[in-house]
């Protein structure tokens, strides 16, 4: 087992697709697709490639931190205690433990993600 792994920024395999579930959808329809790439630490740590199209969705963390460097689209969030900031392709930000707020994807986005739980 190596311990070194690159990220396929643009994988070739079939994505997991899914939509937001209702009660967290705002507005418009958008679609999500995943490439898991590795998990480790019995399960507790994630990373990958997740997609989304345009739309508007709450977004909850509850318990999970998770690291997002922007590849390619925009997407506004904002927590529900501040203010909207935008994150285009080159941005990295974090989500910690606890975040909620509105994330709308303005244009398409892909991002890599790190998560830990």
């Amino acid at each position: 087992m190596t311990l070194l792994k690159t990220i396929d920024t643009n994988p070739s395999v079939s994505p997991r697709e899914s939509k937001p579930l209702p009660e967290r959808l705002i507005s418009g329809d958008p679609s999500f697709k995943t490439w898991p790439q590795d998990v480790t630490h019995g399960e507790m740590i994630h990373t990958g490639i997740w997609e989304a199209t345009p739309g508007e969705t709450r977004s909850i963390k509850g318990e999970t931190f998770e690291f997002c460097h922007i590849l390619s689209g925009i997407v506004e969030i904002t927590p529900d205690d501040g203010e909207p900031t935008l994150y285009k392709a080159g941005d990295s930000f974090i989500m910690k433990p606890g975040f909620t707020g509105i994330w709308k994807t303005i244009e398409t986005v892909r991002k890599i993600y790190v998560t830990i739980m």
